[in-house]
């Protein structure tokens, strides 16, 4: 019997994460790559890339396959998002930054498709946010948070969207409101920290991939909680997992504690 092959459109191919999602799209069986797509001003439009020519249509390049890779910008995926509904079409979403007002347009549209959304598909990342969410339980309100991650120069966004699920996932198992706790960098005369605070600091340079370090401190030990992601690939390999957990999907919005059954 001849093993179903799923078509994927991948957004943003000429970018660095674009250009892996392709690679990592053409490397697997059970996948073929039908479209690839970029803002009309990319000049990666017009020319190939993994032997399909770049588009700037993007209902077109979004109607020739079943599932839309997207890592690019908030303004860019809620255009194509708004494709995919309407096309009937499934999306996986690593973009990140989304303002409040556009998080609600994802949860509208994971009403009508399929989603798979993450602030990042690593599997290891996602180990990581099991790790410390299992660390906030035992450790408590005794010891001290604070989340450090580091990326790239050309990164647009900070905190990244991994270090806000840390926090996210550490304030929830702490019963704390990330929103009122959350304290972004320090400078000048910041008086005692707040015992509940949790702490963000975002360092940018060079190429670096991304790492991400949540510290627990406390009175006479520390533990630290390290991920630190070496290659792309580790990203695209986890987007082609959820992509393969949205075949035959009802509509809904999933995350990657479904798509690694951690739920």
């Amino acid at each position: 019997m001849k093993r179903a092959v799923t078509r994927v459109v991948v957004a943003g191919a000429g970018g660095k994460m674009g250009q892996t999602l392709i690679e990592a799209v053409r490397a697997d069986s059970s996948l073929v790559l039908t479209a690839v797509l970029d803002v009309r001003r990319s000049p990666a439009v017009g020319t190939n890339i993994g032997g399909v020519k770049v588009g700037s249509d993007a209902a077109k390049a979004i109607s020739a396959g079943d599932v839309l890779i997207d890592f690019t910008r908030p303004e860019g995926t809620i255009e194509h998002l708004d494709i995919c509904a309407r096309l009937g079409k499934s999306i996986v979403i690593g973009t990140t930054g989304f303002p409040d007002s556009l998080k609600k347009a994802i949860l509208q549209a994971g009403r009508r498709i399929p989603i798979a959304m993450s602030p990042n598909f690593a599997v290891g990342v996602n180990a990581l946010f099991k790790l410390a969410e299992v660390a906030a339980g035992i450790l408590g309100d005794d010891f001290d948070v604070e989340i450090v991650e580091a990326h790239h120069r050309n990164k647009v966004d900070a905190p990244s969207g991994t270090a806000l699920k840390l926090g996210e996932v550490v304030a929830s198992a702490l019963k704390r409101d990330l929103k009122k706790e959350a304290r972004h960098g320090r400078v000048g005369d910041t008086g005692v920290r707040p015992l509940r605070q949790i702490g963000f600091h975002a360092i940018r340079g060079g190429d670096i991939v991304g790492e991400h370090t949540v510290i627990f401190a406390g009175a006479g030990e520390r533990v630290e909680l390290t991920i630190r992601s070496q290659s792309r690939m580790t990203y695209a390999l986890g987007a082609l997992r959820a992509v393969k957990f949205l075949r035959g999907k009802r509509a809904g919005l999933y995350d990657m504690n479904d798509v690694l059954g951690l739920k």
